[in-house]
């Protein structure tokens, strides 16, 4: 299928996207609602399945690139659903010990996007675990919109009970040099910002890209420094912005604000249109450098 990016869509046809994936409207109501857009021969089924996902775009490395060694994981959650299943990276020629990256999906489940993502972090020479929010309820289904429907049955609180037993886990392990960092994505990323209130001086660094921000109270419990990444047409998430930076400097928290202007909330997500390559290349430079910092501990 042709690639498309997101102005070549009406910016009403991209909301619309918007309020489906997050569970707003049904299918029937979204395709029904594109038929005003559906000019000049294009059908509104067609602009539909232009604007899904598309896997093979996401892979920057490959599932079997021998400098890497990953497998999948179960994590004990006794505080919630029991057992997280996830996806472990690790560079396959490490020498000593390495800073940890935990890498928190959409709300979709562990796609094949988000284990890229784990992968290009284990290629910077990270250790990184992707896990599945979707565990609980027979994990991702290899479908984002069968995921998203899974993704309503599951209990919230439980959920984030298990990526905090996730990044235990991962902080934990004999690889590691007992520094974590959080990067997370839409919902993955109000998870990192809520992981940066729950763990305190245990989280090295977060990168929330487009995440929902905690109350003021709890924001005076972050200890961690932060670098949010925000889209420039974002206004459900943005409006959050505003509060949220003045509890930070009120209570005088290390953070950067990034707002990536003329983007959709998602753009760093290369398998939709609303992918924007050179946004999400600045947005994941500055992360890796944010990483390196704050997690390995020196600028590399």
């Amino acid at each position: 299928m042709e690639r498309k990016k997101a102005s070549d869509y009406p910016q009403e046809v991209l909301d619309l996207f918007h309020e489906y994936q997050h569970g707003d409207m049904s299918r029937r109501d979204f395709i029904d609602r594109l038929g005003k857009y559906a000019v000049g021969g294009v059908t509104a089924m067609a602009i539909y399945e232009s604007l899904k996902p598309n896997y093979a775009w996401a892979q920057q490395v490959p599932k079997d690139d021998k400098r890497l060694k990953t497998s999948y994981e179960t994590v004990p959650s006794p505080e919630g659903n029991g057992s997280i299943k996830g996806y472990f990276v690790r560079p396959a020629s490490a020498s000593g010990k390495l800073p940890a990256i935990l890498v928190i999906h959409e709300n979709r489940g562990l796609n094949p996007y988000v284990e890229d993502v784990a992968r290009r972090f284990a290629i910077a020479n990270f250790i990184a675990f992707a896990p599945d929010g979707l565990t609980s309820v027979g994990g991702y289904p290899g479908d984002d919109e069968k995921g998203a429907a899974k993704f309503r049955e599951v209990n919230g609180p439980k959920m984030f009970e298990d990526f905090v037993a996730s990044a235990k886990w991962l902080n934990g392990r004999p690889e590691s040099s007992g520094k974590l960092g959080a990067v997370g994505f839409c919902f993955g990323g109000g998870v990192v910002n809520s992981l940066a209130v729950r763990l305190g001086p245990d989280l090295s660094a977060g990168a929330p890209f487009y995440g929902r921000q905690p109350s003021a109270e709890d924001t005076a419990k972050i200890k961690a420094p932060l670098m949010l990444h925000y889209a420039g047409n974002d206004q459900g998430i943005n409006a959050g912005i505003p509060a949220f930076e003045e509890a930070l400097k009120a209570n005088n928290k290390t953070y950067t604000k990034y707002v990536y202007e003329g983007t959709q909330h998602g753009f760093h997500n290369d398998t939709t249109p609303r992918y924007d390559e050179a946004a999400a290349k600045l947005a994941w430079q500055r992360t890796l450098e944010f990483f390196n910092k704050n997690v390995r501990g020196s600028a590399t």
